[in-house]
């Protein structure tokens, strides 16, 4: 079976923003309360990061769980990866996650000021300047077969979109607003012209959209 490139987990507010204004260390969406964009996944029974027995099942529960399924790599932007801006003033900094990222594939952040690869727990991680195409043939090479997940943020995403680099994409809507912020879409209607849609609506409140390349 053929590689793809998934975008899977992916959250929007009910306007289309994946994170609020004013990302810093302490609040890494913005001014978006995380706890409400993100409730879904970590209700779970199979969120990564769970650290204690419970959580719910369902449909939440299946896209949580499908994170991780056949996914041999990631790409993300590098904010994502952290709040820093313009050169690394040290390499001190080694992301949000702590020392077990919930990732355990190698990563690769795309930036303009690269920096040394190092690893935490089964992650690794490796700075490219690159273009969309070329972090994909390396995510690829080292994803041993498997799948290229695109983790983030929306301007990575929008960035592969452009490509046409991306197979398939599930996209969780929440009923939060934020108004302002980076926005991915104003509607998944904008993107029905390359993938076909289907919109399930679950227990939560979350609208999960699949979306995968006609």
């Amino acid at each position: 079976m053929a590689q793809r490139v998934r975008v899977q987990n992916f959250t929007l507010s009910s306007d289309g923003y994946g994170a609020g204004e004013g990302q810093s260390l302490e609040r890494p969406f913005g001014h978006a309360d995380p706890s409400k964009l993100m409730s879904w996944a970590g209700a779970t029974a199979h969120w990564p990061n769970r650290t204690e027995p419970g959580g719910s099942y369902g449909l939440d529960d299946h896209c949580a769980r499908d994170f991780t399924n056949n996914i041999g790599a990631e790409i993300m932007g590098r904010n994502k990866f952290g709040p820093q801006r313009g050169p690394w003033e040290n390499y001190d900094w080694q992301g949000w996650w702590g020392d077990e990222p919930p990732f355990h594939t190698p990563v690769f952040v795309l930036t303009h000021h690269v920096r040394p690869s190092f690893t935490l727990g089964e992650t690794s991680f490796h700075f490219l300047d690159a273009t969309p195409k070329e972090a994909l043939e390396r995510a690829f090479a080292a994803a041993d077969g498997k799948d290229v997940r695109i983790g983030g943020g929306v301007h990575t995403v929008r960035e592969f979109l452009d490509a046409d680099l991306i197979d398939e994409m599930h996209i969780a809507v929440g009923q939060v607003e934020l108004g302002r912020g980076e926005r991915f879409w104003t509607g998944p209607e904008q993107l029905t012209d390359r993938f076909h849609l289907e919109r399930i609506p679950s227990p939560s409140g979350m609208v999960h959209h699949f979306l995968w390349r006609r």
